[in-house]
């Protein structure tokens, strides 16, 4: 694994934890009593992005050193996930 597959892995990993994290903790409008006119009642009040943010790049670069660990040592090859046998 080169460098810039390194970094893109990095930053797939990182976009899908950022998703999984988007939806907790979230106060809504609705939750909170105070709807803004003209929004949803479901709209975020608190969201609490730049926490969220620095959270997911912690627990997404230990999701990464793992991934990476695996990869650079040869632990799981695609050969070892070759269900129909089409490697040989």
């Amino acid at each position: 694994m080169g460098p810039v597959s390194g970094l893109v892995l990095y930053l797939v990993i990182w976009a899908m934890t950022f998703l999984v994290a988007l939806p907790i903790r979230i106060q809504t409008q609705g939750e909170a009593g105070e709807v803004v006119k003209g929004t949803h009642s479901g709209s975020p009040e608190q969201h609490h992005l730049k926490k969220k943010a620095w959270i997911t790049t912690g627990v997404a670069f230990v999701i990464w050193a793992i991934c990476a660990y695996v990869i650079l040592t040869g632990t799981i090859t695609v050969r070892d996930i070759d269900w129909f046998n089409r490697m040989g």
